[in-house]
């Protein structure tokens, strides 16, 4: 036993990867994990497979149904019903399908809770997803992309020349940096220091000889290393560009140092792209992300009786069936029977709905948490951010109440483009929804010019924002849920079961709340059970 204390002698491999994911995020702990042989086949849980319907006759009982709803899971549920032979009746309190699947272009209006109406300015061919913006490639929405004919175009998540920008914190403190710049340097002086611990024997308890080779040529690497140091790199972008003749580049050094990174906060990103739900490649529909919505409405339309402008006003069970009563366009009242009702309307905006839901299930709607989030588009008479900065398409991280900057990823080399001036959550998203459009501008501007300098503001033709938290209809951008021992409270094991005939679907109701993959599971989970009740 050599004379090392306790402590030292004791420092396991599941401590060293933790302390690397701790320096440098997931990306360098899963590097280590990889130099080391250690990764194994997950053990995922067994998929619930969507099972296509059979055929319905028309005189089969049990084929009416009243599906609430034109968002992602209404429009689902209707459509895999219409392919059965279901007799499908639609309502949607909006104008339009889509839901919060909702791409704004100029002409376009809307009104918050509030009162407060904006019209949408842009020119033509230019527009906001003011919703869901990017599709991962393993996401259920893809294959309803093929089926339906939704052509589809790269969405850049991550650019290497976007910016980190962060205030109050270190010596960076209202510096943009490059993310190229920050992960070159960060991973660098990592490696360095992993290298160093790791020939200086500080885990010969914990790694064999070989562990440590293998170890020393992945920090060598990852790092850039010169001679087990990092001293900058051509990874952190150049001064002067490598061109023709004599111009070698100038590298951009020298490197920042160690604790200003670490002060700077800016790692804490890092991970964000390795994130399953957040991997590149990412996509999105040509034209904007309601081609979905419209495309499945053009599906259903022929089958499917389809009301918009309805205002549900009650849902109730009845000794045959379901009732729903709404208010058309004109105010005037209307009352619909079925044999089922699939209600999609998010939980705090049901649970104020007349019903006869039984107690427990009214209780279950106001256990989920509205989640506060809003986006500003931000028309520009140039594409500065491309033509000035380098930047075509990917997102800006900050801790200013934007929090994020989205560059568009459509209009390449155009005149004109909308870049999302923030994209934001919580606090900071309240705040925001507290301000006038103008003033939603204003701030906006203000941030914005910290990290692109004036043409920020000069450039700036027009805006367009949404609040979520007072859109009607939604009142949230979506829901979260109670958890308890790490399991989410029986509310919502409640509300994925019907009560009487009244079933419910959407993306609050699935591990994949947000997301428009999480409405298409739960509205096919809903439309199964319904077909399995009504054949047996």
């Amino acid at each position: 036993m050599s004379d090392k204390s306790k402590n030292e002698t004791e420092y396991s491999r599941r401590e060293f990867l933790m302390d690397i994911g701790k320096a440098g995020g997931i990306a360098a702990m899963y590097g280590t994990m990889g130099a080391l042989g250690m990764f194994a086949p997950p053990a995922g849980a067994a998929p619930v497979n969507f099972v296509p319907l059979t055929g319905l006759p028309k005189s089969k009982k049990g084929n009416r149904v009243i599906v609430i709803g034109a968002g992602i899971a209404g429009l689902t549920s209707a459509y895999e019903l219409m392919k059965a032979g279901y007799s499908v009746t639609l309502l949607e309190g909006l104008d339009r399908p889509g839901g919060r699947n909702w791409t704004v272009r100029g002409g376009d209006s809307a009104t918050e809770t509030d009162g407060v109406t904006q019209v949408c300015k842009f020119d033509r061919n230019q527009y906001m997803n003011c919703g869901p913006a990017r599709l991962p490639q393993h996401h259920i929405t893809i294959e309803y992309c093929r089926e339906l004919g939704v052509e589809l175009e790269v969405f850049t998540n991550q650019n290497a020349d976007a910016y980190y920008y962060n205030e109050g914190v270190g010596p960076l403190s209202g510096v943009p940096v490059r993310h190229r710049t920050a992960k070159a340097d960060i991973y660098g002086y990592m490696s360095e220091l992993l290298s160093k611990a790791t020939n200086q024997g500080a885990l010969d308890d914990t790694l064999t000889a070989a562990d440590k080779a293998l170890l020393t040529q992945f920090l060598t690497n990852f790092g850039n290393l010169q001679s087990g140091k990092y001293n900058g790199s051509s990874r952190r972008g150049y001064k002067v560009s490598p061109g023709a003749g004599s111009q070698s580049g100038e590298i951009d050094l020298p490197a920042y140092a160690m604790s200003e990174l670490l002060q700077s906060r800016f790692g804490l990103n890092f991970s964000f792209e390795f994130g399953w739900d957040q991997a590149m490649l990412m996509f999105q529909p040509v034209g904007g992300m309601d081609a979905i919505p419209k495309a499945l409405e053009r599906a259903i339309r022929p089958k499917t009786k389809l009301v918009y402008s309805a205002k549900v006003t009650g849902i109730y069970n009845t000794t045959e069936g379901v009732q729903v009563v709404y208010e058309d366009k004109s105010n005037t009242p209307k009352q619909l029977e079925a044999d089922f009702c699939i209600c999609t309307i998010p939980p705090q905006v049901l649970k104020k709905i007349p019903s006869n839901l039984s107690p427990n299930v009214i209780d279950a709607l106001g256990v989920a948490i509205p989640q506060s989030t809003g986006k500003i588009g931000l028309q520009y008479k140039r594409r500065f951010w491309e033509e000035d900065d380098k930047i075509m398409g990917g997102i800006t991280n900050t801790n200013t109440n934007v929090s994020t900057i989205w560059y568009p990823s459509y209009g390449y080399l155009g005149k004109k483009g909308v870049v999302v001036g923030y994209y934001n959550f919580g606090a900071n998203a309240n705040f925001y929804s507290g301000l006038s459009p103008a003033e939603r501008q204003e701030q906006a501007l203000i941030q914005g010019e910290k990290i692109h300098g004036p043409s920020y503001r000069s450039e700036l033709e027009n805006s367009f924002s949404v609040s979520w938290i007072k859109t009607p209809f939604s009142e949230g951008g979506w829901v979260g849920w109670p958890t308890s021992g790490g399991q989410r409270v029986p509310a919502y094991d409640l509300l994925n079961k019907p009560d009487g005939n009244i079933y419910f679907a959407g993306d609050h109701l699935s591990y994949y709340i947000a997301w428009q993959a999480g409405a298409f599971d739960s509205a096919r989970k809903v439309v199964m059970e319904i077909h399995q009740r009504v054949a047996a």
